[in-house]
């Protein structure tokens, strides 16, 4: 038995006339189909409400009418259909739920009562039970379908609802014989993520119903909408009965926390009651116009569409299910409503009445008025008939196949209710020529259409403007938003970032932050990346980059012009070191050379020459050899210099410091003795050059922090300890020339060789100074021209204050170049030795 359930006793103020329709609503047959349609809520003392009120529930009334209407037109086509169920006569039940799920639940155990009686068997086995009916169609809402679904469920009773959408009865292990024929809230809550995203509204407040469909809904709204950076200002629920008395200030404060948020985008999760109450407190407390996306729980409803001021709350969009027109239904309507006025209508209604057992439950509306087409004919073309066209089509078609009929006739066979559900889980089947099939969830996914309330001359059209089916494409010049310019209007706490730059939380929202450039050496991943992620130590990245590069080598090139110039200087300190030695070997018995140590001073002036030529080391890629050469090189040259002041140093201190004791002494200094100084001191320096290369010669350093895009390539110092020692030989040598010479006064009219020694260590002093300070905080390719800047400085500054003037005297003056006026200041000695 399959019935359709409806109950008009319960109905609405403005009702059709009883004698004759209402009992319409029932009808024997075959199989009975039972139904659930949903009508005034509250229908008691109706005559005490207020217009507005009354009007409110015409509408509601008229809605659960035409679905009612809409199932016994299926179930007439079914019945007059050769094809589907010949000779199988569908008859019907029908039951008002009256929002209530108390009320639904009486109607539900009538359902399920053995067939014939008002019992319901208690059985270990409920294989072979018939229940009253085989099959349920409704009811619209889902927290109703939550309480009917467990009882149907425990019996395997079929149950389709043509309204449900909750996610929660998708749980086939929990409601294994509940189907629907409109898609799951999660199908719409992706659509309106979707919508969100390509309009790149990211900041909004989302408001729910505080029922089922409203509280599921947006539950599932809020677990999707983190995975595409959208951020909720605000959520809420509002009173799913606007009368309770606490609805108004409930609404109230929704209004104003929504206020606070300043969103522009406000999506609503409501039937079309909350959601009219809703919008009438936005309009009254001046919320401001905002982007109202809704759904077709409300969207299409004449409810909220006819709230005085509508126009004033901005723009409308939201999506209602992807639906076909019934063929025939209006005009069925229309035939119906004149069949009530006809005599023989009413008697064969109240024949109907008298082969229906009315003891169970009373179907007659006991307020009944008068309801015309006129009154229902604006809903018949909003109201959607299709789910429940659809509903009844698809236990038609499973009893079809259940019975194993024919094109020409079903065999009366008794089948029971849980044989229908296979049938239904596997096989689609054809409404109208189109195709139908449930799904994993049990539902019909149809898809949806994007709507926007379009206003012209102030009436109302619903505009589709997109559509939904796995993607959305939006016609987006089609809708024309409340803004100025009539543009998309911003909701957003913060832009989206662009690619190179990272998202800085800003208060106490992790919602809101600002765009922040990515800093050098470090790199974009992601558009949802709090931070940036640093290159490898061996690559680098600009300011606001998405990827890294790899780092070129830096160092002292070639090429460069400042190396040029630098080992220009170099070559031409070499050769000036050179002409000079050249210069003092042309005049190597004069008494200016003698005077100023013969041969010794070529070997300084060699020595020079090396000094300055070493500052190729600098230049150019270091490598592990060449930075333990650079410090050696440097430290051995300059001794070899050095070394040849000592002699004549101990010379003059001896002769003017400690006349008696100088002549036992001038010989270790004077002569050819004065060479075993100068090996002794190359002796001590190279001894001291091996202790640096054990405690730890200068090495080849990867800088990868001092450049930004590049590796600097330099020679760092392992062993300060180690580089103590070869350098500060060096200058105690310095030194010690230094306090030899510089409180030496010459007699008379002669040269003073001290002098040229005094002023030669003192540049070395000043130059080592700023050589130290600088070789110790530079950490760029400026180490190596510093040190090559030191080596120049040091050589021309030795070669200016000690040998340039002899040349002067030798080349320019060469009537000073005499006994008298070079004497050796060793107990006036006449001649100094030579090589």
């Amino acid at each position: 038995v399959l019935e359709l359930w409806l109950c008009l006793s319960f109905g609405c103020a403005a009702a059709l006339s009883a004698s004759c329709l209402s009992a319409q609503f029932r009808r024997p047959g075959d199989f009975v189909l039972g139904g659930l349609f949903p009508f005034e809520k509250d229908a008691v003392n109706l005559t005490a409400r207020s217009e507005p009120t009354l009007l409110l529930c015409e509408r509601l009334f008229t809605e659960g009418l035409i679905w009612a209407l809409g199932m016994r037109f299926a179930i007439d086509q079914i019945n007059n259909s050769s094809s589907l169920l010949p000779g199988i006569t569908l008859g019907y039940d029908m039951y008002d739920t009256c929002f209530e799920a108390l009320v639904a639940l009486q109607p539900s155990l009538l359902f399920l009562t053995r067939k014939g009686t008002t019992g319901i068997g208690v059985l270990c086995n409920y294989t072979e039970y018939q229940p009253r009916v085989t099959a349920v169609i409704g009811p619209h809402q889902s927290d109703l379908c939550l309480v009917t679904a467990k009882l149907f469920s425990s019996f395997l009773i079929p149950q389709v609802s043509y309204g449900a959408s909750s996610e929660t009865l998708s749980n086939t292990e929990l409601y294994p014989s509940f189907y629907r024929t409109v898609p799951s809230d999660k199908n719409l809550v992706e659509a309106v993520v979707l919508l969100l995203t390509q309009f790149g509204w990211n900041w909004i407040a989302t408001v729910g119903s505080d029922d089922e469909y409203g509280r599921g809904a947006q539950a599932l709204f809020l677990s999707m909408v983190g995975k595409d950076n959208i951020c909720i200002a605000f959520e809420g629920l509002i009173p799913a009965d606007p009368a309770e008395p606490s609805a108004r200030k409930q609404l109230e404060d929704t209004v104003k926390l929504i206020n606070s948020t300043k969103v522009n985008v406000i999506v609503l999760f409501a039937f079309s009651v909350p959601a009219q109450a809703l919008l009438e407190h936005s309009i009254r407390m001046g919320l401001g116009k905002k982007v109202w996306v809704g759904t077709e729980a409300w969207m299409l409803s004449d409810i909220a569409a006819t709230t005085p001021g509508i126009q004033s709350v901005g723009t409308v969009l939201g999506f209602a299910m992807r639906t076909g027109t019934v063929p025939g239904f209006q005009e069925y309507v229309a035939e119906l409503f004149s069949s009530v006025e006809r005599e023989e209508f009413c008697r064969e209604s109240r024949e109907l009445s008298r082969l229906v057992n009315a003891e169970a439950l009373d179907t007659q509306c006991r307020q009944c008025g008068h309801v015309a087409l006129g009154d229902i004919r604006p809903m018949l073309e909003v109201t959607t008939v299709q789910p429940v066209h659809v509903a009844v089509y698809g236990v038609a078609h499973a009893l079809h196949r259940a019975l194993g009929c024919t094109p020409r006739a079903c065999p009366k066979t008794p089948i029971r209710s849980w044989q229908l559900l296979h049938f239904m889980n596997t096989l689609p089947f054809e409404v109208n020529g189109q195709s139908f099939r449930f799904d994993q969830s049990r539902s019909t996914n149809t898809g949806y259409k994007l709507i926007f309330w379009a206003w012209r001359n102030g009436t109302l059209t619903y505009l589709p403007v997109g559509d939904y089916d796995q993607s959305l494409y939006i016609r987006k010049s089609q809708i024309q938003f409340h803004t100025a310019d009539q543009k998309e209007p911003t909701s957003e706490c913060f832009r989206r970032c662009q690619p190179g730059q990272f998202r800085r939380i800003k208060g106490f929202n992790l919602c809101c932050y600002d765009c922040t450039d990515c800093p050098e050496n470090t790199f974009w991943s992601s558009t949802d990346s709090t931070s940036c992620s640093p290159c490898p130590q061996h690559r680098w990245a600009p300011a606001r980059s998405t990827r890294c590069h790899d780092r070129g080598e830096r160092f002292l090139f070639w090429a460069e012009p400042l190396a040029v110039a630098l080992v220009t200087l170099s070559a031409l300190g070499a050769a000036l070191s050179c002409g000079t030695a050249l210069l003092f070997l042309k005049h190597l018995r004069t008494p200016l050379v003698r005077l100023s140590g013969g041969g010794r001073s070529l070997f300084g002036l060699l020595c020079l020459a090396l000094l300055s030529l070493s500052c190729c080391l600098y230049v150019g890629k270091p490598s592990a050899g060449l930075c333990a050469a650079q410090q050696l090189s440097y430290a051995l040259c300059l001794n070899g210099c050095l070394s040849t002041f000592v002699p004549k140093a101990l010379e003059i201190s001896l002769a003017t410091e400690f006349p008696r004791c100088a002549p036992g002494l001038l010989r270790w200094v004077t002569h050819s003795r004065a060479w075993l100084v100068v090996a002794a001191s190359l002796l001590a320096q190279g001894l001291l050059c091996l202790c640096h290369l054990q405690l730890g010669p200068d090495f080849l350093v990867a800088d990868y922090r001092s450049l930004p895009r590049e590796v600097l390539l330099v020679c760092g110092t392992k062993s300060w300890a180690a580089f103590a020692l070869l350098h500060g030989y060096n200058n105690c040598l310095a030194f010690a020339c230094f306090l030899c010479t510089f409180m030496v006064q010459t007699p008379g009219r002669r040269y003073n060789v001290a002098r040229g020694i005094t002023f030669a260590t003192l540049i070395y002093f000043v130059v080592w100074i700023f050589f130290v300070v600088v070789f110790a905080t530079l950490r760029t390719v400026l180490r190596a021209v510093t040190q090559i800047c030191s080596i120049l400085a040091t050589t021309q500054g030795i070669l200016v204050s000690y040998f340039v003037p002899k040349c002067y005297i030798m080349v320019f003056r060469p009537d000073l170049n005499t006994e008298d006026y070079f004497q050796n200041p060793s107990e006036g000695e006449a001649e100094e030795d030579s090589v």
